[in-house]
């Protein structure tokens, strides 16, 4: 019993935690559902199934999220659902053949630390750019007005284990979208049971979203899903001793199942397991708990999906995504002492965060970097300095 309560619990900071990764995930379910027509009580069902059975095999909070260069493909440019289905199951035999043939690990072990601790800047980077340009911004002054309480709530009870803040400024997210955004019977026709729709797959499809999909999103999974995510699993857990094979392997696992039923793409990620943490999860019971929203939602709400979107204003879930950054950003504290190591963080974060196909630039050329360019930066010390 203690074993279990170690791994999964249900309290309070259990509650909070569930609600440090929302500020990703949600945008991008919506925004994929409305770009390519996808069925609502389908996406929620899996994406809140997958995090449920992630939170119970890790009993950590390792949280499940859209891949993220596959979801703004399909918003921006509005895919078909089949591009998506077998761009997913594209992906996951992808990642399903790194494991199985020990290729994941050889790719963990080749890339050093420092370039991994560039990637989470660099993503910090692009969610704290997403969050104060983007999401705070969104409804005006209003939306200024509910960000600065959203913030202000969240600074004097981060860390707090009596009242966390996550419940409260949802809580205040909803309250505002009832007032402004919501009339009384926006959910009076959204009740009823749904369920998942099967989906079959066509092999055209499968190659269409390898090629279209897959691939770009490929470079940003291997750095932030499995190496990032790995790395700070390790820093904050390191009596879990997660490996890169594990992860990969409940990643591809995933993305071969999703797809069948409708599923978006999805991947762990360093981000996330951040904002579990920072918002005050300690077990996979935050995981579990964030997966029953979406499973209720879909299940028995699908219908209101609609108005299920209204009761999270952007700006709190901006003020929410900010925070997930900065926890992200601040894990590279530890590379702070070498000169040489923070530079090719700055270095990898800076190319993750403002080119395109920035990850797979920035991981291959820190690690070349590292391994032949090192002694640039850090010369010998007993080097002959002439003056």
């Amino acid at each position: 019993m203690n074993w279990l309560r170690e791994r999964i619990r249900f309290d309070r900071n259990e509650l909070s935690g569930a609600f440090g990764d929302i500020g990703t995930d949600f945008p991008l379910l919506v925004g994929m559902i409305l770009a390519a027509g996808l069925d609502a009580p389908s996406v929620l069902i899996i994406f809140g199934a997958m995090q449920v059975l992630t939170g119970l095999a890790y009993g950590m909070p390792m949280p499940v999220q859209p891949l993220k260069a596959m979801a703004v493909i399909v918003i921006t440019q509005k895919l078909a659902p089949n591009v998506l289905y077998g761009g997913g199951l594209a992906i996951g035999i992808v990642m399903l053949l790194l494991t199985l043939t020990g290729l994941i690990g050889w790719v963990a072990r080749i890339v050093p630390k420092s370039v991994v601790r560039g990637v989470q800047f660099g993503l910090g980077m692009q969610l704290a750019s997403l969050a104060l340009r983007d999401y705070v911004t969104s409804d005006g002054w209003h939306g200024y007005a509910l960000a600065a309480v959203a913030f202000a709530l969240t600074l004097a009870l981060l860390g707090n284990r009596k009242f966390p803040p996550a419940p409260f400024i949802i809580l205040l997210g909803v309250a505002y979208a009832l007032l402004f955004k919501l009339d009384g019977g926006a959910f009076s026709h959204a009740a009823g049971l749904r369920l998942p729709q099967f989906h079959k797959l066509e092999w055209a499809d499968v190659l269409t979203g390898f090629l279209v999909l897959a691939l770009p999103q490929l470079p940003l999974s291997l750095g932030n899903a499995i190496l990032a995510s790995q790395r700070v699993a390790t820093d904050l857990f390191p009596e879990k001793k997660v490996s890169v094979r594990k992860i990969s392997f409940t990643y591809s696992l995933m993305n071969i199942v999703s797809p069948f039923f409708s599923g978006v793409p999805t991947c762990h990620g360093s981000g996330g397991i951040a904002g579990h943490y920072t918002f005050g999860g300690r077990t996979g019971g935050s995981v579990v708990i964030y997966g029953a929203m979406y499973l209720t939602l879909g299940l028995f709400l699908g219908g209101g999906f609609q108005a299920a979107v209204k009761l999270f204003p952007l700006p709190v879930l901006g003020v929410i995504l900010l925070f997930e950054a900065l926890a992200l950003m601040k894990l590279v504290r530890d590379m702070f002492s070498n000169a040489a190591d923070f530079f090719i963080v700055l270095l990898v974060g800076l190319i993750a965060f403002g080119l395109p196909y920035g990850y797979v630039l920035g991981v291959v050329l820190g690690t070349l970097i590292v391994y032949f360019g090192k002694r640039i930066l850090q010369p010998e010390p007993n080097a002959d300095v002439r003056k």
